[in-house]
């Protein structure tokens, strides 16, 4: 798949990666909590990568 093709498709939440603050933004209040399931419309397999993947950004310090 092409990266043109690629960047077109809708992201899936199991493709966010730690690397990319700005996509797990939407899940994280400006105080930094984690928003819950009932907020976030996600099943509970992506919302255990979403919360992974906040947790790894923190401490490696790419979130704050």
């Amino acid at each position: 798949m092409s990266t043109e093709a690629k960047n077109n498709r809708s992201k899936n939440p199991l493709d966010f990666d730690f690397t990319e603050p700005e996509a797990l933004a939407p899940y994280v209040t400006e105080t930094g909590k984690i928003l819950p399931r009932k907020l976030t419309g996600l099943n509970a397999r992506q919302q255990r990568h979403i919360t992974k993947a906040i947790k790894r950004g923190r401490s490696m310090l790419s979130m704050q």
